[in-house]
């Protein structure tokens, strides 16, 4: 009886939640604003708020004109002497917990989680996650079932008493009692490091709950209820949780992906995306069945944006929130209660609404394709990809692209390794249709490719089942928010794929 008050107390707080949401909503710059003031009058006496004066600094633009563009590479010394246990170098106080980056070069990055962002950055927007689904599905019991999370793991810095590992690990250990009471599997499972043993140990702790949310990235969800199906004999995942209502997920894009989990169920299934990274929760879908997201702006980051064109020059152009405008890609720089300042994220994105102001993740700084002038983005990848599957009936499982360079026998062109679950009838007209989507949407490519002068028709290589995942698994990056990269502006991650797959054979 207690267990189902604490849930229903707990719904009825989350609705009240609305009323926030709504208000910054409505006040967006002044929020903003405001909290750029808070954020660098909190940090004025840390190592970095004294090298760049922060207690003289009254208004965004002594902000701007004073602190310098960062990369992970320029903070990245003040991070290795924060994990060695210093205090008030770039957040004021000590950070015990570090992001370790699930980007699949060997290279880590190390990003700070504090208790301010952890609070009132990462659990914040996980509540008005909630509050918006409430608020758009008013009849739902999501609250009188379980949530089910697919997390990392961490490990401690056993010399200077920190602990690093993916984000989701960190949050599952700190998070707050209301919710984990609600969720499956116990932190003793969700926190091993050993992905595919605790894969299996989820799917037999959660297969006679009633699982009503579904939490994470779509792609090892994917794997996850697979998995349970077959565990259990069954072909619909309404055999096994019948109230099952939502899945909340982020990491990687949906679309390719939705018709694979469509043939799981047999009723509708509402899916909710969420903008999470290490560095902090940019964004929530505030809307049914719309894919843009709401930008969160009071949830300890203060935004700025630089137009894509202007990324690599030496003084880039840098736009504050009130200053942008609608479809251009824009890089995403930060600065946060977790010490991050004017830290360029590595995503793009395009606003698609100004008021209340609403985006879409266009690609990464670093994942896209430009060796010939082409400018390829994931956002381009995508959206073609799916509507090559639509137009030729197969579905794609994953896929990862790059550039063949040119030399001079040949021009250059694109290599696609794509893991099919349905393989085209006829491979040719799935390049071919490929090759001709991306040309409606991206005039670069479609000039780069007239009369294959710069650049060839696409090559692509089909991946055997499971390449994808060995490839993860040999890379130590099964499970978490790890993910493939879809684009490369090198070979880098073709020829290892590549590599590992001759070996096999």
């Amino acid at each position: 009886m207690i267990k189902y008050l604490s849930r229903y107390f707990t719904s009825i707080f989350l609705k009240k939640r609305i009323k926030n949401i709504e208000f910054f909503m409505r006040y967006p710059i002044e929020i903003q604003n405001q909290l750029i003031n808070q954020l660098v009058l909190y940090a004025k006496n840390t190592e970095f708020g004294k090298k760049y004066g922060f207690c003289d600094i009254k208004k965004y633009h002594q902000f701007s004109e004073r602190v310098p563009i960062c990369k992970y590479s320029d903070l990245q010394y003040f991070i290795q002497r924060i994990r060695k246990g210093e205090k008030n170098i770039l957040w004021p106080g000590g950070v015990k917990w570090f992001a370790r980056s699930s980007g699949t070069t060997t290279k880590s990055k190390y990003i700070p989680i504090t208790k301010s962002s952890m609070n009132t950055c990462h659990y914040k927007a996980g509540k008005d996650m909630l509050s918006i689904y409430i608020h758009n599905h008013p009849e739902t019991k999501i609250f009188f079932g379980k949530a089910v999370r697919l997390g990392g793991s961490y490990e401690l810095h056993r010399k200077y008493n920190t602990f690093y590992g993916d984000l989701s690990s960190i949050l599952i250990q700190n998070m707050p009692f209301w919710v984990e009471n609600i969720c499956v599997p116990k932190k003793k499972i969700a926190l091993m490091s050993e992905w595919e043993k605790k894969l299996e140990n989820i799917v037999k702790e959660t297969g006679n709950k009633d699982v009503r949310i579904l939490l994470g990235v779509c792609s090892w969800l994917l794997i996850f209820l697979k998995k349970l199906l077959k565990e259990f004999d069954k072909k619909r995942i309404d055999e096994i949780w019948p109230d099952m209502e939502v899945i909340f997920h982020g990491g990687v894009n949906l679309s390719p992906y939705i018709y694979q989990y469509k043939k799981l169920f047999d009723k509708s299934i509402n899916f909710y995306d969420i903008y999470s990274a290490s560095e902090g929760f940019f964004g929530i879908q505030d809307k049914k069945n719309v894919k843009d997201l709401l930008l969160l702006l009071n949830h300890g980051i203060f935004y700025e944006f630089i137009p894509i064109e202007e990324l690599d020059k030496e003084n880039p152009k840098i736009l504050s929130l009130d200053k942008v405008e609608l479809n251009k890609n824009y890089a995403l720089v930060i600065s946060t209660n977790a010490g991050l300042w004017r830290y360029i994220v590595g995503d793009t994105v395009k606003f698609t609404n100004l008021y209340p102001y609403r985006i879409s993740i266009s690609g990464r700084t670093t994942h896209y394709i430009n060796s010939f002038g082409e400018e390829l983005i994931v956002e381009n990848a995508e959206k073609a990809l799916h509507n090559t599957c639509i137009k030729t009936n197969s579905i794609v499982r994953e896929y990862t692209a790059g550039p063949v360079y040119m030399n001079q026998k040949k021009s250059g062109a694109h290599e696609w390794i794509i893991e099919f679950k349905k393989q085209p009838i006829n491979l040719s007209d799935f390049r071919n249709i490929l090759d001709n989507e991306l040309k409606s949407m991206n005039s670069d490519y479609e000039i780069k490719r007239y009369k294959n002068i710069v650049l060839g028709p696409p090559i692509i290589y089909i991946a055997r089942n499971g390449l994808f995942y060995d490839w993860l698994k040999k890379h130590k990056k099964l499970g978490g928010q790890n993910k493939v990269p879809r684009l490369s502006n090198d070979r880098k991650y073709i020829d290892s794929i590549l590599k590992m797959e001759k070996k096999r054979n």
